[in-house]
């Protein structure tokens, strides 16, 4: 029997509990600090046992998963390494910076046990352990960074457990980890917060801003409102790399800066069509580090009851929503409906039923 001890079960944490729980010759326990929070994921059958001791946990694992924030990952690994774990123990994570904790894990003594750096890149819109499915990471990259000194069986061990999650396993250096996420995760947050923050300055003086940054801007832009503390965390554990990113950046701007002072059309033709060649050959049906949306907008009468019928519609055809808007309604004109669904396949679904029942559609 194999012993999985997950240490914060909520989102990521809870979505892998379910991976695992009932597997043959798994054993899965939670761990929280709170006797509430443990009680929960004991209720919602997401773990077999569930504990409020680190110590208890810990010790009875095989295999550990941190699931705690970034900031917390290194007081933790600590508190870990003086404890009396497995021989052959092997400890592991889920934060979106790689290095440093690979660093640390390298400078203290884990006795007989083992830490593989690890990121499943897959997350939702929604956050804690009501959140967590066994789905989460179908189709998604999950990123391994063993350090060399960790035994090939060790790594072979923990990427079979995976196996798991169907997700598909990525073996890259922990550096190389935070260059790339870094780029692609990390960079686009700041830059919607700017985005965001220089629009609410504009706004101070004039709010007609805020009443026509609707739409695209609202949707390029969603991931400003992501939790400040966890970012915190993050761009700080990740500094040298963002700093080298926000640099880049800031050349980028100024090329587009010095091709508007010179009226260059053919520049900026340029740069829009490099950019749309690019992108057109990103994947589109895998999960990335940025979670999608998969939104539709439907146009609905103001009239008792219209919103619980399309919900009681999608339910009998068992589509999901994950969640549900109303942007507006007047008495003058139809309400508009925000849909959001958690994959392509839900959306389109959704989309055939509602426009087979007469509903006006469109994304």
């Amino acid at each position: 029997m194999t012993t999985i001890s997950i240490f914060g079960v909520g989102l990521i944490g809870g979505s892998l509990a379910l991976c695992f729980k009932g597997k043959p010759g798994l054993r899965v326990i939670g761990h929280s600090n709170n006797p509430d929070s443990a009680a929960k994921y004991l209720k919602r059958n997401v773990v077999d046992h569930a504990t409020t001791s680190m110590k208890e946990a810990a010790e009875a694992a095989d295999v550990i998963f941190l699931c705690v924030p970034v900031g917390n990952l290194e007081p933790y690994l600590r508190e870990l390494s003086a404890m009396n774990l497995k021989p052959g123990c092997i400890i592991t994570d889920v934060g979106s910076t790689k290095h440093s904790i690979a660093s640390t894990a390298r400078t203290i003594s884990l006795g007989g046990s083992y830490f593989i750096g690890g990121h499943p890149m897959a997350g939702s819109e929604r956050s804690g352990v009501e959140a967590a499915s066994s789905h989460l990471f179908e189709n998604a990259f999950y990123v391994l960074t063993p350090d060399p000194n960790v035994p090939e069986e060790v790594y072979d061990t923990l990427s079979r457990l995976l196996k798991h999650t169907k997700a598909q396993i990525v073996r890259v250096d922990s550096q190389q980890h935070d260059d790339i996420v870094g780029a692609i995760s990390h960079l686009p947050h700041v830059i919607a917060v700017a985005l965001v923050n220089q629009i609410s300055a504009y706004n101070e003086s004039d709010p007609l801003y805020k009443n026509l940054a609707a739409g695209g801007f609202r949707d390029i832009t969603r991931i400003a409102s992501s939790d400040p503390y966890i970012w915190r965390d993050i761009l700080i554990n990740n500094k040298e790399v963002m700093l080298k990113l926000l640099q880049d950046w800031n050349s980028e701007i100024a090329e587009f800066m010095e091709l508007l002072v010179r009226n260059d059309g053919d520049g900026i033709v340029n740069r829009f069509a490099k950019a749309g060649e690019f992108r057109s050959q990103l994947p589109e049906r895998r999960k990335g580090v940025i979670t999608a949306l998969y939104d539709l907008y439907v146009d609905v009468p103001d009239h008792p009851g219209i919103i619980g019928r399309i919900t009681t519609e999608l339910g009998n055809r068992k589509i999901n929503l994950s969640n549900i808007q109303i942007i507006e309604s007047r008495e003058d004109v139809p309400g508009i409906l925000r849909l959001s669904f958690r994959n392509e396949r839900e959306m389109e679904l959704a989309d055939g039923a509602l426009t087979e029942l007469g509903f006006s559609v469109h994304y």
